[in-house]
């Protein structure tokens, strides 16, 4: 892997795990606190678990969950073309691995814009939250930065999907005229936003059922640990 992109990685995964380091840091008595804040607390955790799992090589596509699947392109002009070449489970198998490594780039992406949003975000009845579905947190924060997230992976996709790892596709569409790279990069970084807010939510869940084990006083406190 290129230093360049293991040095962003790793800046990165620091963006992850700070702000939880800082609200432990600084954590007083739970009276201190108000409900909004657990909220924030309890959007970051989960984000910061989800991320953890995400962004390591094989992460998408190793969970049900977030795997990302080959688009479906027939009725495009390429349909015929790409459905012979992906008709054996080897080259689909290839061609979804690749996608999926793609989505751990564009997660790095997506990472920074997320924890920022939680950190900004204004929580109009948190208690609401607090007190909703084991994912109600996921949910709002889903809500209100979907865009952002779709705007910040698009550019992985889009360059990616030109790249050496696609060359079995690249060649297929090279025999048909007028696809569409940009849709396709779309279709498949909708996708990876998607896995993202599961897997986010999936964690917001486990934190709900048990927040004594996150060892947080307050979220043990406002989700009744």
């Amino acid at each position: 892997m290129p230093t360049a992109l293991v040095a962003r990685r790793g800046l990165l995964r620091l963006a992850v795990i700070a702000p939880v380091a800082g609200l432990a840091a600084c954590m007083g008595g739970v009276g201190s606190y108000s409900v909004e804040e657990g909220v924030r607390r309890l959007l970051t955790l989960s984000s910061q678990r989800a991320f953890g799992r995400l962004i390591r090589p094989g992460g998408f596509y190793d969970d049900q969950l977030t795997r990302l699947a080959v688009p479906d392109l027939a009725g495009d002009r390429s349909g015929a073309v790409l459905a012979a070449i992906l008709r054996t489970n080897a080259v689909r198998t290839r061609i979804a691995v690749a996608i999926n490594d793609l989505a751990v780039d564009a997660a790095d992406r997506a990472t920074p814009i997320l924890l920022d949003a939680i950190r900004r975000m204004s929580f109009a009845d948190a208690l609401a939250v607090l007190r909703g579905g084991p994912t109600a947190a996921t949910d709002l924060l889903a809500r209100e930065t979907e865009g952002a997230v779709l705007r910040a992976m698009f550019p992985e996709f889009s360059t990616g999907l030109r790249g050496d790892a696609f060359e079995i596709l690249s060649a297929a569409l090279g025999a048909s005229t007028g696809f569409d790279y940009n849709a396709m990069a779309d279709m498949l970084a909708r996708q990876a936003g998607q896995a993202i807010f599961r897997a986010i939510g999936r964690e917001e869940a486990d934190i709900r059922r048990n927040p004594r084990a996150t060892g947080d006083p307050v979220l043990i406190a406002l989700l009744g640990g």
